[in-house]
């Protein structure tokens, strides 16, 4: 279990779906090796981000073979498991159970999801120049995902440029464009609890993204009202899910914390992989991870999870200026504000938080 970071079950459940697909035939040079090889040697490489090097003198496999094969099993576990775990809602039905979470657990009603990305390091690809140097000195590339109110990834986009910011790698992603043009089936707008004015369902992200009335965050943090801090505290309450997801993800599965040395291809598919195991966990064994996350005590303040305490994945930079913030936005988060300071949408401790 500490080894492999999951449970005997889980790994079973894996290998018996993977097999099939990692199953090479004998030759009359060499035997084939077992699927059950291959998942343990990849399995170890994702949890400690232990070299190729390494893991040959572990497992008595040559390196050059783990070369191939890792890429392999993880090519593998995405095509396997990808459209089952993370399988992005696409009808008012599929999202409002996310909404009715995100309303139960963190008290923001309308809230389909939390967005954020993170950098995944790794060696220079050849002949890349700059494409891949981020603002913080290394090569890497982008982990987008928009994340449940249960730390599930609802959707993900990998492998954007190091140089990036994540407002440039979300406009450019399938996301944007179908929460643009409403494709992606977001329940239409609704009442809030108490409430007899329809609002739009929204998804929760930070000041790198422009305000939309499908995307919600937080006011600027110079000289701001009380009101505003109080809606600054709840919307920054049900977007804290994604900072955990990507913190249990990194701290389970280290190879996300260190030098990738793949191409960013391999790479991609590595940390897809990861997102993978990771979502099938939080369905099969929540109860694993739960020490991991960010609590709260009875009187709601933080208590940090453990995943704080360890090397964190990098966030992207945030570029201001470059997205504009919609008029019919900055209405609703006003109105999202007052709502949030009424009697029919407020929570008491909320005053307490901003003291």
């Amino acid at each position: 279990k500490n080894y492999m970071r999951m449970t005997p079950e889980m790994f079973d459940e894996l290998l018996q779906r993977l097999a099939p697909r990692l199953q090479k035939s004998d030759t009359h040079w060499r035997k084939a090796l077992d699927p059950g090889l291959k998942l343990a040697v990849t399995l170890r490489h994702l949890a400690a981000g232990d070299s190729y090097a390494s893991l040959s003198y572990d497992f008595r496999v040559a390196r050059s073979t783990i070369s191939l094969f890792i890429p392999e099993v993880c090519e593998a576990i995405v095509h396997s498991y990808s459209e089952d775990v993370i399988p992005i809602p696409n009808t008012p039905e599929e999202w409002r159970p996310i909404a009715e979470e995100f309303e139960m657990r963190w008290n923001v009603p309308h809230a389909c999801g939390a967005l954020d990305g993170k950098h995944i390091a790794l060696r220079k690809p050849r002949r890349s120049g700059s494409e891949y140097y981020n603002y913080k000195g290394f090569f890497s590339i982008v982990l987008m995902a928009l994340v449940d109110a249960n730390y599930r990834f609802l959707w993900i986009d990998v492998g954007g440029h190091g140089h990036m910011s994540d407002a440039q790698i979300y406009n450019n992603s399938e996301l944007s464009e179908m929460l643009e043009d409403g494709t992606i089936g977001v329940p239409p707008p609704e009442p809030l609890p108490n409430d007899d004015r329809d609002m739009p369902y929204f998804i929760l992200g930070d000041d790198a993204f422009g305000l939309r009335t499908y995307l919600m965050k937080p006011f600027g943090r110079r000289g701001l009202e009380r009101e505003k801090l109080i809606t600054n505290y709840r919307l920054s309450r049900g977007r804290r899910v994604v900072e955990n997801a990507f913190g249990i993800l990194a701290a389970r599965f280290r190879v996300l914390l260190t030098t990738m040395q793949q191409t960013p291809e391999i790479a991609a598919t590595i940390v897809e992989s990861c997102v993978c195991l990771h979502n099938l966990m939080r369905i099969r064994y929540p109860g694993l991870q739960q020490a991991r996350l960010d609590q709260e005590d009875d009187q709601h303040n933080l208590v940090p999870g453990a995943w704080r305490t360890n090397e964190m994945l990098t966030a992207i930079q945030q570029v201001r200026g470059h997205n504009r913030d919609a008029t019919d936005a900055k209405q609703q988060r006003e109105y999202l504000s007052k709502y949030f300071n009424s009697a029919a949408g407020s929570v008491p401790w909320q005053d307490r938080m901003v003291n």
